[in-house]
C-alpha cells in the first residue's frame, strides 16, 4: 500500500489517516497535525480505483458497498498495520484511526471485524459498513462520529444507527452534529480535537 509515515513521540498514539474518495495519502496530513502535532502519522492511500479515483474498497453504487471487497480490503489494511508497526517501530496497540467519508467507512469496518484493530477512532461522515453481523467486543474503545444533519450522502439516521451498533458492542461513542452536508468543517475538526484530548 502507498503511504506516508512521519515519526512522532513514542508516548503518543500513532494516527492512521484514511482519505475520502478521490483523495490520497497527502490529504489529511494537516488534519492529523491539528488533532495531535506530537503523534506519529501513518497516512495510507486506498488500493482501489473508481474512475481513476482512489478508494479503500469497491462500491456497487452510491451508498451500496461491495461487501466481499470490503471484507477483503479491511483484512488487507489490518495486516498492513501489523507490518507497518514492525517496520516503523510504533506500538500496534496504540493506533487511532482518523477517516473521512470512504476512509471513515474502512475505519469503521476495522472496528466491525477485529477486536483489537484500533485503540480508538475519529470517523468523519461515516456510514454503517455492514449490517446483520455480530461485532467484536469493543468495550471502552472511544469513537467520535462527525455527522451532518443534512448530509446528502450519509443520512442522519445512518450516523445514529452506526453509533447504536458500536455502543451496543461496548464502544464509548460520541456524536457531533453539523449542518454543512457532507463537508468536513473546521468546527467539526475542533470538536474532534477536544474529544481526542479528553480520551488520549
Amino acid at each position: 500500500m502507498k503511504y506516508i509515515f512521519k515519526e512522532g513521540s513514542k508516548e503518543k498514539p500513532t494516527l492512521l489517516l484514511l482519505h475520502g474518495t478521490g483523495g490520497n495519502e497527502q490529504d489529511l496530513l494537516s488534519l492529523g497535525n491539528m488533532i495531535d502535532p506530537e503523534s506519529s502519522i501513518l497516512s495510507v492511500r486506498g488500493n482501489v480505483l473508481e474512475n481513476g479515483m482512489p478508494r479503500f474498497f469497491r462500491r456497487l453504487a452510491e451508498g451500496i458497498f461491495d461487501e466481499e471487497d470490503l471484507i477483503f480490503r479491511t483484512k488487507e489494511l489490518y495486516d498492513f498495520l501489523d507490518e507497518a508497526a514492525k517496520e516503523h517501530g510504533f506500538d500496534r496497540n496504540n493506533v487511532i484511526a482518523i477517516g473521512y467519508s470512504n476512509g471513515a467507512n474502512i475505519a469503521g469496518s476495522l472496528l466491525f471485524h477485529y477486536e483489537n484493530a484500533l485503540r480508538g477512532a475519529i470517523l468523519h461522515h461515516p456510514m454503517v459498513p455492514r449490517r446483520g453481523v455480530e461485532l467484536p467486543n469493543l468495550q471502552g474503545t472511544p469513537v467520535f462520529i462527525g455527522a451532518g444533519e443534512n448530509d446528502p450522502i450519509c443520512p442522519s439516521q445512518e450516523s445514529i444507527e452506526l453509533q447504536t451498533l458500536l455502543a451496543n458492542a461496548g464502544a464509548d461513542t460520541d456524536i457531533h452534529w453539523e449542518r454543512f452536508g457532507h463537508q468536513l468543517t473546521m468546527s467539526e475538526v475542533e470538536a474532534a480535537k477536544e474529544w481526542y484530548k479528553k480520551h488520549f
